[in-house]
């Protein structure tokens, strides 16, 4: 590309990057990453907060230099315009910390990022398909790299945005703050943009922009109409278990194979996430029915049907977010009973977690006894179930289950 329009973005950019506000500080561990010899590598969704995060690292560097390629003056940058940006960035002085933002949109980008990382530089970049990143990464940079999959805001950090203490509960007007932000979590969920201004028009937009940018024109898919009314049906059905035979025939859709791949086309773009039944074996899991989970409870309600009665829905999805963020491999249980979500961590099943609205009498003995036939099933002593507002313990089969509020669950770590 024009080396002088290069010129010009990098100037831009690096003078607007330093500018804007770092945000609230996102719950990571900044040393683990500042501290290490590997590259850091930031995935996750687009606007999820990944570039605040880039300067939230930058502000511990005196030098830095910075480029965004998710600007329509670098469409046309090619690997071969890596040469003529160091030329720039050393024009300005010495450095030794480089920040890549949206990096899978230059092809073969890993090849630069291999050269700078040998020759010394600390690297930190950022992108929008986990499974670009991961796969070119993998093949280039195998053992060199260390990743921060980054989610909308989490509970703890809107409470932070809100001002909220969540560490020091001791009045009805502490408890009463915390629920009714819970509340507005689990409709409006954690997109950091929405979170501030709560402009409904950026969640469609940003839907919009996640099917056309990062799907429909990187993967080229042709049957637009065959995509978005699969997005529609997965944003729907969050948390309801599916096959992909049963979804190409409701949606009138040729091929099973078709299916699979747009959803995991989606997948790859963070907007929705395929979980499986727990199995031994792994060819049963890979045929087994799944269940579809959504980046974000606010967009999926913006986007999709909203019934009231999803709540219990989106309750289950927020916990399974949340999940995602504490590590670990998920899958629910189902034999002849189901559990919403059992942790697979090291060699074996350590959590079983149940979700439900509210226990009453009428669903109190199914949720128990799956969560307790999960229990049974990967020898746990004690499993959770998750619900709105109600906290207590039961002993039963010399099984402890604890039975605790959403904001609770969220703001503790249960591992």
């Amino acid at each position: 590309m024009n080396i002088s329009t290069l010129e010009t973005v990098v100037f831009e950019q690096k003078d607007f990057f330093s500018k804007e506000d770092t945000s609230i500080p996102r719950v990571v561990d900044f040393h683990e990453y500042i501290d290490t010899e590997q590259i850091v590598v930031i995935s996750g969704v687009r606007r999820s907060g990944k570039s605040t995060l880039l300067r939230q690292f930058a502000s511990y560097f005196k030098e830095y230099r910075y480029l965004n390629f998710d600007d329509e003056r670098l469409v046309r940058f090619e690997v071969d315009d890596f040469a003529n940006l160091m030329l720039l960035w050393q024009k300005q002085g010495n450095f030794n910390t480089i920040f890549l933002d949206e990096i899978q949109n230059v092809p073969q980008w890993e090849r630069f990022v291999r050269r700078i990382f040998n020759e010394g530089y600390k690297v930190f970049i950022t992108g929008s398909n986990s499974k670009l990143l991961s796969g070119e990464l993998g093949t280039h940079l195998t053992g060199r790299h260390k990743t921060i999959e980054l989610f909308p805001f989490s509970f703890v950090e809107t409470l932070i945005l809100k001002k909220i203490d969540h560490n020091h509960v001791v009045s009805t007007s502490q408890k009463a703050a915390l629920l009714a932000a819970f509340d507005e979590y689990l409709l409006e969920g954690g997109f950091p943009y929405y979170c501030k201004t709560r402009e409904k028009d950026f969640l469609i937009l940003l839907y919009e922009n996640i099917l056309y940018k990062d799907v429909l024109f990187r993967f080229a898919i042709r049957e637009k109409r065959t995509f978005r009314e699969l997005a529609n049906f997965a944003l729907s059905n969050m948390g309801k278990e599916f096959s992909y035979e049963n979804v190409a025939k409701t949606l009138n859709v040729k091929s099973n194979t078709t299916v699979k791949n747009y959803l995991d086309n989606m997948e790859e773009a963070y907007l929705i996430f395929t979980l499986s039944k727990y199995d031994f074996s792994l060819k049963k899991q890979y045929t087994s029915n799944k269940k579809i989970y959504v980046i974000d409870n606010g967009m999926r309600n913006n986007v999709a049907f909203y019934f009231s009665e999803d709540k219990g829905r989106l309750l289950e999805n927020i916990v399974f977010l949340e999940l995602k963020r504490r590590g670990g491999d998920i899958y629910f249980h189902k034999d002849k009973k189901e559990c919403d979500f059992v942790v697979h961590r090291g060699t074996q099943i350590t959590e079983a977690i149940q979700v439900c609205f509210e226990l009453n009498d009428s669903n109190k003995e199914r949720e128990l006894n799956g969560l307790l036939e999960a229990m049974d099933y990967y020898d746990l002593k004690t499993g959770i179930i998750v619900t709105q507002n109600q906290k207590q313990v039961y002993e039963l089969n010399n099984r402890q289950i604890n039975i605790l509020p959403a904001y609770e669950f969220l703001t503790k770590s249960y591992n």
